[in-house]
């Protein structure tokens, strides 16, 4: 009786899961042609969601990535450019929201942190393994030797 029970269990957790997966998936949009939805696509996948910020438009669940991506779509429509529609985005979201900012004062520390910080941590390896090479050959120059004549 307790086999099946866990077996129950087991497949109640799976089939929550899977509900889960269904209810928060992609809503469809009524693209004109295949031209058009691949234009979206590589439009969406350009631009950061702001909820997950480690996921693009085009892949987020977020309930703000699904209006970001309607208001996308929407503009698409209405005849604008992709650089319009970034353009739109950045004024409203800052350069933040794109995936690919523009290198600027304003994006240096996006840019360049992640460098700063690997010589930082390079330079601390570094002076650590200096300190203990200098250490280890400061005991051994110091420690007495041991022969069999010590017995």
């Amino acid at each position: 009786m307790n086999r099946f029970l866990r077996r129950l269990a087991t497949a109640l957790i799976a089939l929550m899961l899977a509900a889960t997966c269904v209810v928060h998936a992609i809503d469809p949009l009524p693209f004109r042609d295949r031209a058009e939805e691949v234009r979206f696509q590589n439009l969406t996948r350009q631009l950061r969601c702001l909820v997950c910020q480690n996921q693009d438009l085009a892949d987020s669940d977020a309930d703000l990535a699904r209006d970001l991506r309607k208001e996308v779509f929407d503009m698409m429509r209405a005849g604008k450019s992709d650089a319009d529609i970034k353009h739109f985005l950045v004024a409203r979201y800052n350069d933040f929201v794109l995936y690919d900012p523009p290198l600027k004062p304003g994006t240096w520390l996006l840019w360049f942190a992640p460098f700063v910080f690997v010589v930082i941590g390079a330079i601390a390896i570094l002076r650590i393994l200096r300190r203990r090479t200098r250490a280890a050959v400061a005991v051994s120059v110091h420690a007495p030797s041991h022969t069999e004549d010590d017995w």
